[in-house]
């Protein structure tokens, strides 16, 4: 399925319990994202890899996170409306951190900008909308480490839905199984994807996404 997994109690084990962190399943050039979308918009998707057809709206803000359990917070491990379907997109590291360098927080954060009028403007200009939201565990409870998710829009989303794109791989079948594995409470079986911290080369990119001060 070109992904890596782990059982979960390694996975528990290899990860921060606190603090901002981007996680993410990697290669030495690309980093994987997930997104969630009702069958016909996936379908096009896994057919022609890359985003488009008369389900998909490019005048719409598109989010991408790189956490698998956060994404299978937000999509109800795929029995949420619309959400049904989880694809896995491989991009370049490079092109990630093109999305991270042209983000802005979707809150204005005063360790982050200098007043709040700065905060507004680069709001204004900027394509990408950046939260860091508390993570979750397998049952969805609030962990104490923040993960990160990315909203693109206009130009920047084509660019993102059409030339980023190096693999788009459906996982939703993957997800079914480990929520069965939960609900029945096999929790020996139940696996994640294995993933590490991510850390953007740029301490610039870092200072903007609130990593370092």
């Amino acid at each position: 399925m070109n992904f890596k997994t782990i059982t979960y109690e390694r996975y528990l084990k290899s990860i921060p319990i606190e603090g901002r962190h981007i996680l993410g399943q990697q290669t030495e050039e690309q980093i994987l994202v997930y997104q969630a979308f009702n069958p016909a918009i996936a379908d096009f998707a896994i057919e022609h890899q890359y985003f488009g057809g008369n389900a998909y709206s490019y005048s719409r803000m598109s989010w991408i996170k790189p956490n698998f359990l956060w994404m299978m917070y937000r999509c109800g491990w795929a029995e949420k409306t619309n959400q049904e379907r989880v694809l896995g997109i491989w991009i370049q590291k490079t092109d990630f951190d093109r999305i991270l360098s042209q983000s802005t927080f979707s809150s204005f954060k005063p360790d982050i900008y200098e007043d709040y009028d700065t905060w507004k403007e680069t709001l204004e200009t900027h394509p990408v909308r950046l939260q860091w939201d508390p993570d979750h565990d397998i049952y969805g409870l609030k962990q104490n480490r923040k993960a990160i998710q990315l909203g693109i829009k206009s130009d920047l989303l084509k660019v993102f839905g059409k030339d980023m794109i190096c693999n788009i791989i459906d996982v939703t079948d993957f997800v079914k199984q480990q929520k069965h594995y939960i609900y029945s409470k096999q929790l020996d079986k139940l696996c994640i994807p294995e993933e590490e911290i991510y850390i953007p080369t740029e301490e610039n990119i870092q200072r903007q996404i609130g990593l370092i001060s």
